[in-house]
């Protein structure tokens, strides 16, 4: 609908001022209900324009626009908005097509024919899955299922943590202070193994070129450091593959850097070619023009190549499997630096005349208290967190009169649901370049911003349509003063899902989902709280509350299933 009007309006724009190019106008939701669904700054832009009075503009758009079934007003107000009130025709219709489209409603075709890379999750081999990996993985997730949504082919792409120099310094750990075959140890031996060579390497620093040593040997293909390393890879991956199923996540590709190092030395030709690589002390350099960026070392002075190299082999890779108009890469704000610098290298190449890129700089996880980590070498396991999540889940479960009637492979399974979409919802519900404050009261809090606020909403409303009878949605009218101040509320929410989705894929910010149907949930739970649906007198009132009702489950299930959060049918 905001697109609708836009368009509306730079028509008549284009009639009534003929001599003027059309500004960037807003078409927004006011924050003050009595100001309308829409409103519009358009007035302003073209009064500056003209040198005259805003609401002398707004009063000749005003009387050109056309009257239409979908709004039961557009009004002027001082000093100069055109605010638009849609008419109940329009809500009704919305209601109609929110139950015929189901779980379609909100998708859209304006990503056809685009290509959408995200790269997201990228743990490093060998170590487990700390609560820091949690936000690029569900964020990606969520990013990835919102474009497929709106008409993009999406590729999710697992870029890998799987060659540099720390597999140097663990195989040199595993050959020194190894006591069991490689393929029996399991991914928290490793990382403490890894731990152990940082410990020894502070009181002994030469073992810091043992590991470098092996690393050399690894990266010309010794025999047994190669050995060591697809074993180490082999760990790691039925380790991640467990975590992947428990959070609901899934890739298109999963690569890792060792996949991308023996195409480093065609990029390194490409940036002696475009002269941008300087020697420095033995090693290879970018230096940036006007020193814009602290230079980036693509070959280190004993000829292995950098990350830096390995990232640019990987765009290199995508340009060309994939010809994609837009590469995200979900990964932390400490990277920042390293993503400018690279976009910067990608534009010098000229790899950027058709594909965008951008950088969802996801912030920490602290505690009320202060970082979210533990004594150095220790790390906080997400696998921890996540049972500790379900635990907490079923004892809220136990202790709730709903969970009368659930058996106990039941409540097994809707406290896994409830737990660990909690956690999820509690991350994405959060702006990504935030820092996230860690509090159990928070994530699995029943009244508050929560999954299981929502998932209970959707379970009451779920629960509400079974108890009624089948009913058919038919053409229905009803009178403006049939309808209660709290019915009304939720039509002018709902209508606004299909807007949201496209929203959070233009600002990259799954948290939008989250706040709208956060307000909609608040809105229906008043209303629910508020008026009987079942035992409504009027059998008309009746239908449409149950229409309301339906349609708010389907928004709610719909922004689930992009956020990549489960609903249990019980709760």
């Amino acid at each position: 609908m905001k697109e609708k009007i836009k368009k509306e309006l730079e028509n008549l724009v284009k009639v009534l001022f003929p001599n003027i190019k059309i500004p960037e106008f807003k078409v927004e939701h006011p924050e003050k209900k009595e100001f309308g669904d829409y409103s519009t700054n358009l007035a302003f832009l073209i009064a500056k324009e003209l040198k005259e009075r805003p609401i002398e503009i707004a009063n000749k758009i005003l009387k050109s626009i056309k009257k239409e079934k979908i709004f039961e007003r557009v009004e002027v107000k001082e000093p100069g908005f055109i605010n638009f009130f849609l008419s109940l025709d329009f809500f009704f219709e919305e209601l109609r097509k929110i139950l015929k489209e189901k779980e379609n409603y909100g998708k859209s075709k304006i990503g056809k024919g685009k290509t959408v890379i995200i790269d997201y999750s990228s743990p490093n081999i060998a170590k487990p899955f700390g609560i820091g990996h949690l936000r690029s993985t569900i964020i990606g997730q969520a990013l990835y299922n919102i474009y497929k949504f709106l008409g993009y082919k999406v590729i999710g792409d697992n870029h890998l943590g799987d060659w540099g120099t720390q597999f140097g310094k663990l195989i040199f750990a595993i050959k020194a202070w190894g006591k069991k075959k490689i393929k029996d140890y399991s991914i928290e031996e490793l990382e403490e193994l890894y731990v152990k060579f940082h410990k020894e390497a502070q009181k002994n620093p030469q073992l810091e070129d043992e590991g470098r040593k092996w690393f050399k040997k690894l990266a010309k293909g010794d025999k047994e450091a190669r050995k060591i390393w697809k074993t180490l890879v082999k760990i790691s991956l039925k380790e991640f593959g467990r975590i992947y199923k428990l959070l609901g996540v899934k890739f298109d590709v999963v690569l890792g850097e060792s996949f991308y190092e023996p195409m480093a030395k065609e990029i390194i030709e490409k940036l002696k070619k475009k002269k941008i690589l300087k020697e420095s002390q033995g090693a290879l350099i970018i230096e940036f023009p006007k020193k814009e960026f602290p230079p980036a070392i693509v070959q280190k002075s004993d000829g292995t190549t950098t990350y830096f190299a390995r990232d640019l082999a990987t765009i290199n890779y995508r340009l060309k499997r994939w010809n994609p108009d837009l590469i995200i890469y979900e990964v932390g704000a400490d990277q920042k630096l390293h993503f400018q610098q690279l976009f910067r290298v990608a534009e010098l190449l000229g790899w950027t005349k058709k594909t965008k890129f951008f950088h969802v700089a996801h912030g920490l996880y602290r505690t009320k208290t202060g970082k979210f980590s533990t004594r150095k070498g220790e790390t906080i396991h997400l696998e921890d967190v996540l049972e500790e999540a379900v635990e907490r889940a079923k004892e809220i479960i136990e202790k709730s009169e709903t969970s009368r009637g659930l058996k106990e492979k039941e409540k097994e399974k809707v406290s896994k649901i409830v737990g660990i979409g909690a956690v999820k919802y509690n991350d994405l519900s959060q702006h990504p370049s935030k820092d996230i404050i860690f509090d159990w009261e928070k994530v699995l809090n029943l009244k508050g911003n929560s999954a299981p606020y929502l998932q209970y909403t959707f379970v009451r409303c779920q629960s509400v349509l079974k108890k009624a009878k089948k009913f058919k949605i038919e053409n229905f009218k009803l009178q403006i003063e049939k309808l209660k101040k709290e019915e009304i509320e939720i039509l002018r929410e709902i209508y606004k899902f299909p807007e949201i989705v496209k929203e959070a894929a233009e600002k990259f910010s799954p948290n939008l989902i989250c706040n709208f149907v956060f307000e909609l949930a608040k809105k229906y739970n008043l209303f629910y709280d508020s008026y009987p649906i079942l035992k409504a007198k009027d059998k008309r009132v009746k239908k449409f509350r149950l229409i309301l009702t339906k349609s708010v489950a389907q928004i709610i299930k719909n922004s689930f299933s992009l956020l990549g959060i489960q609903i249990p049918k019980k709760m």
